[in-house]
C-alpha cells in the first residue's frame, strides 16, 4: 500500500498521469467538435432535402404536365396531384399501387380499350403514347392525353419509371377547329362567285378559286405559283405597287384598287381588287388575301351611260352637253384666235323629207347626215347634234381657217350623193356657218362663238340655201333678233298672247270624239299665227317652258270646263323642264280643283323620244299626278332610246303610237307588222292605245283591226281654236283610262316643250 503510493507520488508518475488526463481531454474534445460538425452537416442536408422538396414539389404543382414516378416494380412512389386530376384518381391513394392496378379507363387512339399497364408502358420509338380517358360532359366526352414513360437508371434510389402526362384535348380541339375552319374556308372561296386567292409576300399565287380562274381566263393550275403582276395591265402595275408597299410597311390595314388584267385570251377586264395583309401574332407579315370582283359589265354599262348623257342617241355625235365643253376648253387656250374655229350646219328641207316619207326616214336621214360630217372632219374636230337636223363642228387646227373651208366643201361634196328613200333618190342640202375664233369670241366663251357661227349659217339660208357663209361683224343683227324676239315671247306669254288649238281624237270603232290633244300657237301681233316651230327653241333656250306650261294647263282647264261634255278630255304635252319640282303638278291639281273638273280629263303626254336618263324626282312628281288620278300618256311610242323599259319605270296609263309607223300602212309590210306588235304589247300592258298621223280612211280601218282604240289626224280634222271646236264639235267623250292609280318605280324623262 506505501509501495503503491509511493508510486503515484513519484513525480515522473504524476507527470505521466497528467499527459494521460490532458490526452482524453483532447480526444474528448475532438470527438466532441466531430459530432458537432457531423450533425451541421446532418441539419445542413436535411435542410437542404427539405428546400429541394419543396422546389420539387413546387415544380410539380405549377408543371403543366402530370408526373409520375413508379419504382421499377412498377408500385406508385409519387403521383402529382395534376395528374391524378388529369387520370381521374386520388394522387395521395396511389402511393404504393401498382400501375397495373390504378383504376384509370383507358381506351387508344381508336377508341379500343387499354389495360392500365398497357397505358402506361413506355414506347418502341419512345414517343407519346396517346390514350383517351372519360371526361367530365357525359359519356361521349373523352379527354385526349400524351403519356410519355422513361427509365432512369440513376436516381436517388437505384432506377425507376418517369411517366408524364399531358391532358391535349384542348390543343387537339383547337387543331380540329382549325382544321374544320380551313375546310370551311377553302370551300367557301372554292365555290365563291368572287375571284378569290392567297398570295405569297413575293407577291406570286400559291391558291386560287374557280371564279378567279374563270375570270383570268385560265385554270386554277397553271395560276398556283404564277406572279401575281404578270396578269395586271401594263398600265395599272404602278398603281398597284405602291398600294402593296403602304400596306407591308403598315400604313393601312388593306386596299381597294379598281383597275385592268389582261386575260389568257389577251381580252381586258376590269376588277375591283382588294387586298389583305395577314400578318403572324409578333407583327411580322405572312401572306395576302386577294378579292377581285369583274366589274367589265357595270364599267361598261357606267362608260355607255356617260356616253349617253353626252353622246346624240340617234346619231352618236356629241350632243349639246359635251359641245359646250369641248368648246369652253378650245376657246380658253392661249393660241385659240389662231387655231379655233366652229361650223353651224342645218339641213336645208328637212321638214318636208320627214312630212313627206316619216320620222323613221328622217332619223335615217339624220344618220346619213352624221356619217358624212364625220368623214369630212376626221380628227380635226369634234362633231356634235345639238336638236333636231341643226349640227355644229368645233374644229381645232394649227392652219384653222383653211380646215374650215376644207371640212365645208367635204360637206357639200358629201350631201350631192342623193340618198335612197323607198325606192326614191332623195337629194340633201345644208346651210353652212363657219366662224373663226377672236378677241370678242374668245372673251366671250364656247356661246358666242357658236352664236357667230349661228349668225353666218341663217345667213346662208337667206342667200340660197346648200352654201357657205362666213361669219362677219353685221351678221350679229340677227343674233340681236333673236334675243329681241325671245324677249317679246316672254311677253306674249304673260300677256296670254300663246293659245291652244285642239286637234280631236276619236274612237276608230265609233268615230267618236273623246278627246283632243292641246297644240299650241303664237297670236303674234304683227306677223300672224304662229306654229311652234317658229318660237319653241326660243322657249327651250331662255327656259320658258315653265311659265308658258303653268298657262297654258289654265287654258286647258278652261276649255273643258265649258264643253259640253263632262267626260271629253285634253292631253297636254310636257317637257322635262316643267317636272321635277312637283309645280306643274300643283298647277294641274290646283286647276281641276278651281274648275272642277274629274282628274282623268287632263292628260299629261311625255313625248318619248325625249326621255334620256332616269330622274327620281320627275318619276316622283309623274306618280303624283297620277295617283291623283290624272293620266300619264307616252307620246311617239315605238321611238326612242328603250321603249320597253319606260313602260316598266313610268306610271303610264297609255301610249301613242308614232306617225312614222302610220305613214306606210297598210301597204308597208314593216310598217303594219311593228303597228300590230306594238298595240298588242301596250294591250297586254293594259294601256290606252291612240294612233296619230292618221290620214286615210285605210289607215284607220286598219288600226281598228289592229286593236289600236283610238286615233287622231288629218282624217278626222286639224287642230282649231277653242271657241270653233266648242262652237262646231258637240260630242259625247269617255275617260282616257280607269282612275285607278299604277305605281313604277323609275322615269328617264326629257320632253318636247308644250306644243
Amino acid at each position: 500500500m506505501g509501495g503503491l503510493v509511493d508510486l503515484f507520488a513519484q513525480p515522473a508518475f504524476v507527470a505521466g498521469v497528467g499527459a494521460l488526463l490532458v490526452l482524453l481531454a483532447l480526444c474528448a474534445f475532438y470527438f466532441f467538435w466531430r459530432s458537432a460538425r457531423i450533425r451541421a452537416q446532418r441539419d445542413e442536408a436535411l435542410a437542404q432535402e427539405r428546400d429541394l422538396r419543396r422546389q420539387f414539389e413546387a415544380v410539380m404543382t405549377s408543371a403543366r404536365d402530370g408526373v409520375i414516378i413508379a419504382k421499377p416494380s412498377g408500385e406508385v412512389a409519387m403521383m402529382s396531384d395534376l395528374a391524378g386530376t388529369i387520370l381521374g384518381v386520388s394522387a395521395t391513394g396511389a402511393y404504393g399501387v401498382s400501375l397495373s392496378r390504378l383504376p384509370v379507363r383507358a381506351v387508344d387512339a381508336h377508341l379500343r380499350p387499354l389495360l392500365p399497364a398497357e397505358a402506361f408502358a413506355s414506347t418502341e420509338d419512345g414517343r407519346p403514347r396517346v390514350i383517351g380517358v372519360p371526361g367530365r360532359r357525359g359519356a361521349e366526352d373523352i379527354r385526349w392525353l400524351h403519356v410519355r414513360t422513361r427509365v432512369v437508371e440513376d436516381g436517388p434510389d437505384g432506377a425507376m419509371i418517369v411517366i408524364t402526362v399531358m391532358d391535349t384535348t384542348g390543343l387537339r380541339e383547337a387543331a380540329e377547329a382549325l382544321s374544320r375552319s380551313d375546310a370551311r374556308f377553302r370551300r367557301a372561296m372554292e365555290n365563291a362567285p368572287t375571284g378569290m386567292a392567297l398570295v405569297d409576300l413575293e407577291w406570286r399565287l400559291t391558291e386560287v378559286n374557280r371564279a378567279f380562274a374563270q375570270m383570268m381566263g385560265s385554270t386554277v393550275a397553271a395560276l398556283r405559283g404564277t406572279p401575281f403582276s404578270s396578269l395586271s395591265h401594263p398600265q395599272d402595275l404602278q398603281a398597284e405597287r405602291d398600294q402593296l408597299q403602304r400596306l407591308y410597311d403598315g400604313h393601312q390595314n388593306h386596299f381597294s384598287l379598281e383597275k385592268r388584267y389582261v386575260r389568257g385570251d389577251g381580252n381586258v377586264v376590269w376588277a375591283v381588287l382588294d387586298v389583305g395583309l395577314v400578318r403572324f401574332a409578333g407583327g411580322a407579315p405572312d401572306h395576302y388575301v386577294v378579292q377581285l370582283r369583274d366589274t367589265t359589265d357595270d364599267r361598261m354599262h357606267s362608260e355607255l351611260l356617260a356616253h349617253r348623257a353626252m353622246h346624240d342617241p340617234l346619231t352618236g355625235l356629241a350632243n349639246r352637253n359635251l359641245l359646250h365643253e369641248v368648246l369652253t376648253t378650245l376657246v380658253a387656250k392661249p393660241d385659240a384666235e389662231s387655231r379655233v374655229g366652229v361650223i353651224a350646219v342645218d339641213l336645208d328641207g328637212f321638214k318636208g323629207l320627214n312630212d313627206r316619207f316619216g320620222h323613221a326616214t328622217g332619223d335615217s336621214a339624220l344618220v346619213h347626215v352624221a356619217g358624212i360630217l364625220r368623214s369630212a372632219t376626221g380628227s380635226r374636230g369634234t362633231v356634235a347634234r345639238i336638236g333636231g337636223d341643226e349640227f355644229v363642228i368645233a374644229v381645232e387646227d394649227p392652219d384653222c381657217s383653211k380646215a374650215l373651208f376644207d371640212i365645208a366643201a367635204a360637206i357639200h361634196d358629201g350631201l350631192r350623193r342623193p340618198l335612197a328613200v323607198k325606192r326614191h333618190q332623195v337629194q340633201l342640202g345644208a346651210s353652212l356657218g363657219i366662224a373663226m375664233a377672236d378677241d370678242e369670241t374668245v372673251t366671250g366663251g364656247g356661246a358666242a362663238l357658236l352664236s357667230a357661227a349661228d349668225a353666218a349659217m341663217y345667213r346662208a339660208k337667206a342667200a340660197g340655201k346648200s352654201r357657205t357663209e362666213v361669219f362677219e361683224p353685221s351678221m350679229r343683227t340677227t343674233a340681236d333678233h333673236q334675243t329681241a324676239l325671245a324677249a317679246e315671247l316672254a311677253r306674249a306669254i304673260e300677256n296670254g298672247d300663246l293659245v291652244l288649238h285642239y286637234q280631236p281624237i276619236l274612237e276608230l270603232a265609233t268615230r267618236t270624239v273623246v278627246g283632243y290633244e292641246a297644240l299650241v300657237r303664237w297670236q303674234h301681233p304683227t306677223r300672224g299665227l304662229l306654229l311652234p316651230g317658229a318660237f319653241l327653241p326660243l322657249i327651250d333656250d331662255r327656259g320658258l317652258s315653265v311659265t308658258l306650261g303653268a298657262a297654258l294647263v289654265e287654258q286647258a282647264a278652261t276649255f273643258l270646263e265649258r264643253g259640253p261634255s263632262d267626260s271629253t278630255w285634253v292631253s297636254l304635252n310636257v317637257s322635262a323642264d316643267q317636272l321635277g319640282d312637283s309645280e306643274f303638278a300643283d298647277r294641274v291639281l290646283s286647276a281641276i280643283g278651281r274648275h272642277h273638273l274629274s282628274p282623268q280629263r287632263i292628260v299629261v303626254e311625255l313625248t318619248e323620244a325625249s326621255l334620256v336618263a332616269p330622274n327620281t324626282r320627275i318619276r316622283h312628281e309623274l306618280t303624283e299626278l297620277r295617283n291623283a288620278g290624272v293620266p300619264i300618256l307616252l307620246d311617239d311610242f315605238g321611238t326612242g332610246v328603250s321603249p320597253l323599259s319606260y313602260l316598266r319605270n313610268l306610271p303610264v296609263s297609255g301610249v301613242k303610237l308614232d306617225m312614222s309607223f302610220v305613214a306606210g300602212i297598210p301597204e308597208d309590210p314593216a310598217g303594219a307588222k311593228v303597228s300590230r306588235a306594238l298595240g298588242a304589247l301596250a294591250r297586254e300592258l293594259g294601256l290606252a292605245t291612240i294612233a296619230e298621223g292618221i290620214e286615210t280612211e285605210a289607215q284607220a280601218q286598219f288600226l281598228s283591226r289592229c286593236g289600236w282604240r283610238y286615233g287622231q289626224g288629218w282624217l278626222f280634222g286639224v287642230a282649231q281654236p277653242a271657241a270653233t271646236v266648242l262652237a262646231t264639235h258637240p260630242h259625247v267623250g269617255e275617260s282616257l283610262i280607269d282612275p285607278r292609280p299604277q305605281e313604277r318605280d323609275e322615269a328617264m324623262t326629257t320632253h318636247e316643250p308644250l306644243a
